[in-house]
């Protein structure tokens, strides 16, 4: 197993050493950086595989310094491949939802429990190992307590549910805490928002016209007439790139 290079952020150096410590327990090769600042972490070249961050990092993420949420996003907006593999520790669930914004692999509330810590990070270091990362030809969805890797070249469309998307597979569908604005900037290039709750797969369009979209499974999908033109281009080029 390679050894997995890991990023603690969090203003607290007690909580810094606990989370180290419990890395160390866990029997897997890792090279561990310790930082007290979201601005101290993102000036590094951000070569990590895994990110623990801290959410508040001294405050709430209304404050004007930069805090996990913030950072988070900054790091996905990097044009890095593959993405690193983000836990949030937080002392407060009510961020949950944020979470999923920025695509995070987990979050663990303070104070942090050893079994759940294991468990979590053991299935982190698991898809790392694999060499999946934040791959741009996979997607890692949580939901029922578990992760799933889903081939980008799997899925339809993708449509928004309330706080949730649903992914449209060949013979299923996948439900999951996410909102497409933040899938669109993870999945430029193959997809493309049509709608307000529709994100479509360029590879398996099958016809259009200027009210929708219809998949090659038949469905139908709405197209905004202020997408239309963009869709146009957007498909036209993405067929030229396959030949």
């Amino acid at each position: 197993m390679n050894i997995i290079r890991i990023a603690i952020c969090d203003d607290e150096v007690n909580i810094r050493n606990y989370l180290s410590t419990l890395i160390r327990r866990q029997a897997v090769p890792c090279d561990i950086q310790e930082y007290a600042s979201a601005d101290a972490l993102f000036s590094e070249e951000m070569n990590f595989d895994l990110l623990f961050l801290d959410i508040e990092l001294g405050g709430s993420p209304d404050a004007d310094r930069m805090d996990g949420l913030s950072l988070a996003r900054r790091i996905r907006d990097r044009n890095l491949s593959p993405q690193p593999l983000i836990i949030f520790v937080t002392g407060h669930e009510k961020y949950v939802y944020d979470a999923f914004d920025v695509n995070a692999f987990q979050y663990l509330v303070k104070p942090v429990d050893e079994r759940k810590f294991a468990e979590v990070f053991g299935r982190a270091a698991a898809q790392i190992s694999a060499g999946v990362g934040q791959n741009l030809q996979k997607l890692v969805v949580q939901f029922g307590g578990t992760s799933r890797i889903i081939a980008r070249d799997s899925i339809y469309y993708i449509e928004s549910h309330g706080h949730k998307a649903v992914l449209h597979l060949k013979e299923e569908t996948v439900e999951y805490y996410a909102k497409l604005r933040e899938l669109e900037r993870e999945l430029a290039g193959q997809f493309f928002r049509i709608h307000k709750g529709y994100m479509v797969n360029l590879a398996w369009v099958e016809e259009y016209n200027r009210s929708e979209v219809i998949m090659i499974n038949g469905d139908k999908l709405l197209i905004s007439k202020y997408k239309y033109a963009d869709f146009v281009k957007a498909h036209l080029r993405f067929l030229q790139q396959s030949l």
